[in-house]
């Protein structure tokens, strides 16, 4: 199995499969002398980390990450830091309960790649769903930290807006409540509204889908090049490669098609400090594949989960049609922790366009020109 790697000067490649010994990755063009520990790391695993609430799956794992390579202390300030060779990081599996899918192992489900993988390779882990499993996205996740102190005053913030049919409401969005409840949702009133909805789909045995919106501020303009290096095609490449992901968006995305010109022109005046102050961010943050300095804004759709209990019908990997009923412990909605999936990704993403620019260009250019 080829492409387990993405970015170009900042390269992540992960490995490991979801009942394995362990999962883990490799990132490779970390700038030296950068301050690295696994408590700068731990936080963000922490967030993506399984059975924190009822409402994701009950699998324990502590996700403890370990730094094996890539990193010294530093005599002159004492400080672990990076020496820019690549880093090893590795996340034991321990709570495995393969027997789960005994009963599955031969069929498949439908709405997975359980079908797709046996086709192409003729052989499929079907112990929880071997390296098709989100399993796989906690080394994102640990990429993702790293990538976000390698991109001065960049931070990068994700929220859970829509669950099912039910979307937040806009006009409510506080990042604070972010992290006031187990649905990362910015939106207080709707995040007590989805604890019922989930509970009942939960007890169904059934799951949903979600919408995911992640914002990065701090991001200096000029990254991305024109054609086939634009930032938006690389943010939504990286997202579209997160498991169960089925559409993204930039800034307005598809609504930008009922726009007038007028509408979505992102009108531009001078600020007190020089640089240009955009009246709107239809873009996203994005234009002609090239950062604005303004916030860059994707959103993406994660589908529900196939791993459900009510019988669907399929065939199995012998041509034979039958039932698949999936039992064991699951996502009722695996939008909720692809939040901090999503965050990694575009960090890792804008990380390695940072790094690309700065080989090719060095000092951005001084803005506005002088008039000749």
């Amino acid at each position: 199995m080829s492409f387990n790697t993405f970015g170009h000067l900042f390269r992540v490649t992960t490995f490991g499969e979801s009942h394995g010994v362990a999962i883990g990755c490799v990132v490779d063009g970390c700038p030296p002398r950068m301050p690295l520990t696994e408590a700068d790391i731990q936080p963000y695993l922490d967030k993506r980390r399984p059975g924190q609430s009822r409402f994701t799956t009950q699998r324990r794992e502590p996700d403890q990450v370990k730094i094996l390579s890539g990193v010294f202390i530093d005599e002159a300030s004492g400080e672990q830091v990076t020496t820019g060779t690549p880093i090893a990081l590795v996340i034991d599996n321990v709570d495995q309960r393969s027997k789960d899918y005994s009963d599955i192992k031969d069929k498949y489900r439908p709405g997975h790649a359980d079908y797709t993988y046996d086709a192409k390779y003729g052989i499929r882990d079907h112990r929880g769903g071997g390296r098709q499993s989100a399993r796989e996205t906690a080394t994102r996740v640990a990429a993702g930290a790293i990538a976000r102190k390698v991109v001065p005053g960049m931070r990068v913030r994700g929220a859970l807006i829509q669950m099912g049919k039910h979307r937040i409401e806009s006009e409510r969005w506080n990042w604070d409540e972010v992290e006031r409840n187990p649905f990362f949702c910015p939106d207080a009133e709707k995040a007590k509204f989805f604890e019922g909805y989930l509970d009942d789909i939960r007890k169904r045995g059934s799951s949903v889908g979600a919408v995911i919106e992640v914002v990065a501020e701090g991001v200096p303009v000029g990254l991305g090049a024109p054609i086939y290096g634009k930032l938006d095609g690389d943010l939504a490449a990286a997202l579209m490669g997160i498991n169960a992901v089925k559409g993204v968006e930039i800034g307005a995305g598809f609504a930008s098609a009922a726009l007038s010109g007028e509408e979505n022109a992102d009108e531009i005046r001078m600020g007190n400090d020089g640089r240009p102050i955009f009246l709107s961010n239809h873009a996203g943050g994005i234009l002609g594949g090239i950062s604005t300095g303004q916030p860059i804004v994707c959103r993406f759709a994660v589908k529900p989960t196939s791993s459900i209990l009510t019988p669907r019908r399929t065939v199995d990997r012998y041509g034979a049609e039958t039932e698949i009923s999936t039992k064991g412990r699951h996502d009722p909605c695996v939008g909720i922790r692809a939040v901090p999936i999503g965050e990694a990704m575009v960090a890792c993403v804008i990380a390695d366009h940072y790094l690309r620019q700065r080989g090719q260009m060095g000092e951005t250019p001084a803005w506005p020109f002088a008039r000749v």
